[in-house]
């Protein structure tokens, strides 16, 4: 049975809401969940039962008679989507493989619903997949808050993706996308999308946590532990006593406010460090103690902090008290207040991976975009700050987006690019995804210094944290911020750079004495307009540059530090496929013209950008 998915206000409520000022959001609201879950762990099974109870705020002008959670387990099972689409997409995710076709009836994950009341009352659900789809006898007015109770079963699959039990490197328990969740509704309607192994959006709650589970475990993950000195392993007040309840097993109480999810993991053997940082933020790293492992991690616990201190500098103060690195999952993975990183790397890409997975604590955790349809907002924007992050901690003296860059013109050129205005789930390929999402999408932020110069999108990009945090921005949030930052108008770059595939190819396509003067004639030979930055070195080695913006922008960006003196600033229309110049020299007195030196402009074929004479 499929009904309306939401029912519109009409008639006197219409009425009231307009007098009470709903309106004034412009259709912008967000919704509002609290959670309470009490999970028994069966580690001999590897099974659990939950009972939860979650408030929903209904914070939208729409009237719900319908909602869905999302049942994640339920994707780890022969002939699932994610099954299916991973066996048949051209270049399947080597993790997964044909793997999940061919799990044993112990080995799948389920998630299954047992009973789902709200406010008391029973209400009609139906497993779809990875989707509860629940029918509402009463429906959700607007602005109204409801209570459901639901009591479910899990099993934990063999690790695959992101979430499961006995890795590669016998962490027990990565328990990610666990429990049933409620999807999203913004103004873009229901987000209730089939998971097939891609990106998440979720609701900020308040999740009040208690697991039970064999005491020899070690638990970390997303919130602040409530019982320190019940469950100790260096959770512990500093020289309590830890006095642990009777039994064999033990309950971990978890506090996490205002985040989109909770992951936990659980490993017997797991050692545990941590870290208190000048700013109260304290750092946990969990993993287990191996020859191969353990130096690393320790060395880790000294970068840690100062990929916290240097991104909460430049991009946003980190609002959370806590951080915690874990090893677990099958990769990187980032979750709120934490992350799951695979043990057995170098160090260097140890600490690559925290920042990046650290970097989605400002783009995932709390800017949030839907990452889901603006995967290349999250994952794009996580790339450039963990870059950044790197260079100042390993201080390289390379350009640290120099690999963003290359993993974008391969996908350029690779005849398999889509625009990055595409669902994350709904690529041809994972390739061109994951270059378009990564690879562009950093690029995006890292050309945006290059159009309005980087002073004003370094501000830019607090002002973003600063205005849209919490609060779900999309593309045009962001170019709107920047706009007010540069003076600049800035719609042109992301309707070419993000809804098309387009490239960026200027070149110089020739050089006239005039006289005492020199005439230098540019073209546009890719289908992307950009604003150009031409420098042109004399023979005595000086250096003077042309702007030429284009007439579009209605501005200019100002003139940045460390570049040459401009000598001329002259709109570019887009519409004209060549621009001439003159310059008061004399020909013979150049020495080489050069287009963006800085290599900032995402341009495919940089051959044509230089002339010597």
């Amino acid at each position: 049975m499929h009904t309306n998915l939401a029912k519109p206000i009409t008639g006197l409520f219409l009425l009231m809401v307009l007098s009470s000022g709903l309106f004034a959001q412009t259709g912008r609201f967000q919704q509002a969940a609290s959670y309470q879950m009490d999970i028994d762990m069966n580690v001999q099974t590897n099974q659990y039962t939950g009972t939860q109870v979650l408030t929903y705020t209904n914070n939208s002008p729409d009237t719900l008679d319908r909602v869905f959670y999302h049942l994640y387990f339920n994707a780890f099972q022969p002939g699932s989507m994610m099954d299916e689409r991973s066996r048949s997409i051209a270049d399947p995710d080597r993790r997964v493989g044909d793997r999940i076709s061919k799990l044993k009836p112990d080995e799948i994950g389920f998630l299954r619903v047992n009973s789902l009341k709200m406010n008391g009352k029973d209400v009609v659900y139906n497993e779809v997949g990875t989707i509860l789809e629940v029918d509402l006898s009463t429906p959700i007015l607007p602005n109204t808050t409801v209570k459901f109770d639901m009591s479910f079963t899990g099993q934990v699959p063999v690790q695959i993706r992101r979430s499961g039990r006995d890795s590669a490197e016998g962490v027990r328990y990565s328990m990610a996308q666990w429990y049933p969740k409620m999807s999203e509704y913004d103004e873009q309607g229901w987000h209730a999308n089939p998971y097939i192994g891609r990106e998440f959006y979720g609701i900020w709650g308040d999740f009040d946590i208690k697991i039970t589970i064999d005491k020899p475990y070690v638990l970390g993950g997303t919130g602040y532990v409530q019982n320190p000195n019940e469950v100790g392993h260096g959770y512990e007040d500093a020289g309590a006593k830890v006095t642990p309840p009777k039994g064999d097993k033990l309950t971990w109480h978890f506090n996490a406010p205002k985040v989109t999810d909770f992951m936990w993991a659980a490993d017997p053997k797991y050692r545990h460090d941590k870290l208190v940082m000048d700013n109260g933020v304290t750092v946990h790293h969990l993993y287990i103690p191996t020859p191969d492992v353990t130096e690393n991690w320790v060395k880790l616990m000294d970068y840690t902090p100062k990929a916290i201190e240097y991104m909460s500098e430049h991009f946003g103060e980190y609002p959370y008290k806590q951080y915690s690195v874990i090893q677990g999952g099958d990769g990187g993975m980032e979750y709120p207040m934490s992350t799951l990183v695979t043990g057995g790397r170098n160090l260097s890409s140890l600490v690559g991976v925290m920042a990046h997975e650290l970097g989605h604590s400002w783009y995932q955790g709390v800017i949030a975009t839907n990452e889901a349809l603006y995967p290349w907002m999250d994952e794009g924007f996580a790339s450039y700050a963990a870059a950044l992050t790197m260079a100042e901690i390993f201080k390289p003296n390379d350009n640290p987006l120099r690999g963003s860059y290359a993993g974008y013109f391969r996908l350029a050129k690779s005849g398999k690019e889509e625009p990055m205005s595409t669902h994350s789930d709904h690529y041809d390929t994972n390739g061109s995804y994951s270059a378009a999402a990564y690879s562009k999408g950093a690029v995006f932020l890292a050309q945006m210094g290059y159009i309005i110069g980087e002073e004003a999108r370094d501000k830019g990009i607090l002002s973003y944290w600063n205005t849209w945090g919490f609060k779900h921005p999309n593309a045009n949030d962001f170019i709107r911020i920047m706009e007010k930052e540069s003076g600049l108008e800035l719609d042109w770059y992301k309707e070419y750079f993000v809804y098309t595939t387009k490239t960026i190819d200027y070149g110089i396509k020739e050089m006239k004495a005039a006289g005492d003067q020199s005439d230098i004639t540019l073209e546009r030979i890719g289908l992307m307009p950009m604003p150009i930055d031409l420098v042109i070195t004399y023979k005595d080695g000086s250096k003077e540059m042309v702007y030429l913006p284009l007439e579009i922008m209605r501005g200019e960006k100002p003139a940045e530090a460390g570049a040459p003196q401009r000598i001329i600033s002259q709109d570019w229309p887009w519409t004209n496929l060549t621009k001439t110049i003159r310059i008061n020299k004399k020909a013979d007195s150049i020495k080489s013209i050069e287009i963006d030196p800085t290599s900032r402009l995402a341009d495919i074929n940089p051959d044509n950008n230089k002339v010597e004479y």
